[in-house]
């Protein structure tokens, strides 16, 4: 704290104090990313004693070695702009190992699967999009030419990758997807972080086509190795970090790192006939990736081994969802009134005044499977009557009483 003006390592220009806040916020963001491994099934003490000794033990040693003045891969000559390494591999490959430790999901939890809100997802991604410009504008430290041309070169990848994975969505489901688009947005903010900073713009075309389709292909790895990685971490942040970092081998230009009047290098990439930066490049993922995934699950098993800190919940506790067990508050109140699918499942009028009985099924998208579902016993026979069709069937009731039981949900 004594260093307050200080010329920071990112820049002279910079203060000490100020670059150091920018880098705490990376930390967050990458800390933020990893805990998606957690979803529906982790703990959330056991997790904030993990996160603390995961950024010292991992994260910080990753930002020492791209950004620290004696790190390795920066005297090296390794090209990783915003973070490829320690934000995107750090988290992608994180989160993968953390969700091995943690097991999977129980596969009747799975039925069904499919995001919450729609909108949501619409609006985090764009809140995300907003602030990837400051997070890779920003990595110039200055108002510079380097700044404009990362942010432009955020925004190209970005939205390449979105239309090339709803593209590859749509051959399949023939649907123009918000949330297949939001998907390949991220994928190219995250291919754009190591890079946006040394390529010129046409270069970012060709990062967002490759990210958008590798990624998208890459969300099937997890089915591969039986790994429950829920939010496809490694798909999205590992798989597209690395892309960035291997095409700066191709495309770094040196008239770009020389654009913030701080550098000059004639080390580029392929175009300035610097061969040797693919096998820098690529030595670099295979170090940030072996190390981040052996430290991360030998972290994780430590902590899961100590009592009162294991990281998952019980079988029952996820049934009733993290929402209500761990934290007690829910993003919509209502749902608690049908938690399954099949709750509340009764006969009823049509609007067309027939006496018509409502068969409830559950959708098969890409992540569901197709249950048995059976309401033969609940349909009415011909001979009943209208008043009848009114009346809640007795499941129902038993249904609502035993969800209801000693919660602070009031059954209707």
């Amino acid at each position: 704290m004594k260093v307050l003006g200080g010329a920071s390592p990112g820049s002279p220009l910079i203060p000490e104090l100020v670059y150091s806040f920018f880098q705490m916020e990376f930390a967050c963001v990458t800390a933020a990313i990893l805990m998606g491994g957690i979803a529906e099934r982790g703990r959330v003490l056991p997790a904030m004693v993990f996160i603390f000794m995961w950024t010292t033990i991992v994260y910080c040693p990753l930002a020492y070695w791209a950004w620290g003045t004696n790190g390795w891969a920066l005297k090296w000559g390794v090209l990783d702009f915003a973070g490829g390494g320690p934000v995107e591999i750090g988290s992608g490959i994180g989160g993968l190992a953390y969700s091995w430790i943690l097991g999977r999901r129980q596969e009747k939890e799975l039925l069904n699967f499919r995001p919450h809100n729609v909108s949501m997802v619409g609006l985090g991604t764009s809140l995300l999009w907003f602030g990837w410009i400051g997070f890779n504008g920003g990595s110039a430290f200055g108002a510079n030419l380097r700044a404009v041309i990362a942010i432009w070169n955020t925004m190209i990848a970005a939205a390449f990758g979105g239309v090339v994975w709803c593209l590859l969505d749509f051959r399949i489901e023939r649907r123009w997807t918000m949330v297949g688009f939001c998907s390949g947005t991220i994928a190219g903010l995250v291919a754009a972080t190591p890079s946006s900073g040394y390529l010129h713009l046409w270069s970012s075309v060709i990062v967002g086509v490759l990210s958008g389709g590798i990624c998208n292909f890459a969300t099937k790895v997890k089915f591969l190795i039986g790994v429950d990685d829920a939010l496809d971490l490694f798909a999205e942040h590992a798989v597209g970090g690395i892309i960035g970092i291997l095409l700066n081998a191709f495309f770094a230009s040196t008239t770009i790192i020389n654009l913030d009047d701080l550098e000059h290098t004639d080390k580029g990439g392929w175009i300035n006939h610097n061969w040797k930066q693919l096998y820098i490049q690529f030595t670099y993922v295979c170090a940030t990736c072996a190390y981040t995934f052996v430290v991360t699950a030998f972290l994780a098993k430590c902590v899961d081994l100590i009592p009162g800190l294991h990281l998952r919940n019980t079988p029952e506790a996820e049934k009733r969802g993290m929402d209500e067990i761990e934290i007690g508050e829910f993003a919509s109140d209502y749902i608690e009134i049908r938690r399954d699918f099949t709750d509340g499942a009764a006969p009823f009028d049509s609007t067309e005044g027939k006496h018509e009985f409502f068969h409830p099924h559950v959708t098969t998208d890409r992540h569901a499977r197709h249950p048995d579902v059976s309401f033969q016993d609940d349909a009415p026979s011909h001979n009943t009557s209208q008043q009848d069709l009114h009346e809640p069937p007795h499941h129902f009731e038993t249904s609502l009483s035993e969800k209801t039981e000693g919660s602070t949900v009031a059954p209707p």
